[in-house]
């Protein structure tokens, strides 16, 4: 146990993992964040949408930032992100929270899902329902403050 007990509640709609460092920009692709999550063997790839002021190797947290194609509700199956290393292309899950624009799922680590269909909207989810999705280019993280 750790002494004096914590008080606050940590929030479970923010990543925490571990930075494994940060490629370079090439002429066709962004520069992009690999960070581990533990528990897990997922290495992901995330484009940063700020400074990552983590040394490799440490820990990192911050908000993990997908669109999705279409959320379907799926009855059966596991908490996944597709592939264990590299981008994310598929996501399944249960939604942890609804905000006024994305669904927040737990798939192993929180993801910040926004509907790009135009027959969905966030607010067509509820917290607990089972999701599953494809992932379009360009996912994520925005690093909380150190």
């Amino acid at each position: 146990m750790i002494e004096p007990a914590p008080t606050t509640k940590i929030d479970p709609t923010i990543a925490r993992g571990v930075f494994e460092g940060l490629t370079q920009a090439t002429g066709t692709k962004p520069a992009y964040a690999i960070v581990s999550f533990p528990n897990t063997d997922y290495r992901t790839y995330l484009v940063p949408t700020g400074a990552v002021t983590a040394q490799p190797g440490k820990r990192v947290s911050g908000t993990v930032q997908a669109r999705a194609r279409r959320i379907d509700s799926v009855l059966t199956g596991g908490r996944y992100v597709e592939p264990v290393y590299g981008h994310p292309r598929r996501v399944q899950g249960s939604v942890i929270a609804v905000t006024p624009g994305a669904v927040v799922v737990n798939a192993g680590f929180p993801i910040h899902c926004t509907p790009t269909d135009p027959r969905q909207k966030a607010s067509d989810f509820q917290v607990g329902d089972f999701v599953s999705f494809d992932v379009m280019e360009g996912a994520s993280l925005s690093p909380s403050p150190q």
